[in-house]
């Protein structure tokens, strides 16, 4: 990304070398957390596998440091006892791409702590976030919840053979901006078997079969085309036909690419 991001002149070499002179990295989680004042789990969208993560940190960080959670779904309160520190863990939620979406969802679950939540805010405003505050838990929190409505109506739309997901991405992109990523090409971004995880969370919760994701995306997890991470989702990558220019200009063509239905 900081390739990237100096290609794009965003920022000069010497930035981006500073930028990567400030990642380090380990095999070993005790060397990692020795002196770690938070730490930010990123696993997949699992209870099980994110309660397994917080149990290890909570063996390994310094009783003062805080545990958060990057999850984009899953609600804090169903990981804390996993630690012996449930006044200190809390959803820390960053939307992609983080540096073009500066804002981060703030939640506790049913321990953490005022003062707990309130040094995360004081964090996000340090490193240049907008810290939006939960006033109770809830299932995806603010955006998600509602961007889930949306991801789950799009997928039901093509599911059903309403119409295609390019005319559905057309759609949002006409209507709402063409340099914003459509519903199916965030999914793509987000990764398809994340975006399964998510939904089949959501339906455990909700108990209601009818929030099972559907076919259309499961059948492609099933076959292992999870988005531009493997190159092929609802779109194929790395020149998807969305970012094309004719995508939206009206004409003749059919702008389905091969592999793409």
């Amino acid at each position: 990304q900081v390739a990237a991001w100096i290609a794009a002149d965003r920022i000069s070499t010497g930035e981006g070398d500073a930028l990567l002179a400030r990642l380090t990295y380990t095999a070993s989680l005790p060397d990692a957390l020795g002196d770690t004042d938070l730490a930010i789990e990123v696993v997949p969208e699992r209870v099980d596998l994110k309660r397994a993560v917080f149990a290890q940190l909570d063996a390994h960080l310094p009783k003062r440091a805080i545990i958060a959670t990057n999850s984009s779904s899953i609600r804090v309160s169903l990981l804390e006892d996993a630690t012996n520190r449930p006044e200190q863990v809390a959803n820390l939620h960053f939307y992609l791409q983080v540096w073009d979406h500066p804002m981060v969802e703030i939640g506790g679950g049913t321990r953490t702590t005022a003062t707990t939540l309130d040094v995360l805010e004081t964090f996000a405003r340090r490193i240049g976030m907008l810290p939006l505050r939960l006033h109770k838990e809830s299932t995806g929190f603010i955006f998600n919840r509602i961007w889930r409505a949306i991801k789950k109506e799009a997928l039901k739309v093509v599911d059903s053979g309403v119409a295609s997901h390019e005319d559905v991405d057309r759609a949002w992109m006409i209507q709402y901006g063409d340099h914003n990523l459509p519903p199916f090409a965030l999914m793509d971004q987000i990764g398809l078997d994340v975006v399964k995880d998510i939904e089949e969370h959501y339906a455990r919760e909700s108990g209601d079969p009818a929030d099972l994701p559907p076919p259309v995306l499961t059948d492609k997890v099933a076959r292992g085309d999870l988005g531009r991470k493997t190159g092929r989702g609802f779109y194929s990558y790395p020149n998807p036909s969305y970012a094309m220019p004719d995508f939206l200009r009206p004409g003749i063509h059919d702008y389905t690419q091969e592999g793409e239905a």
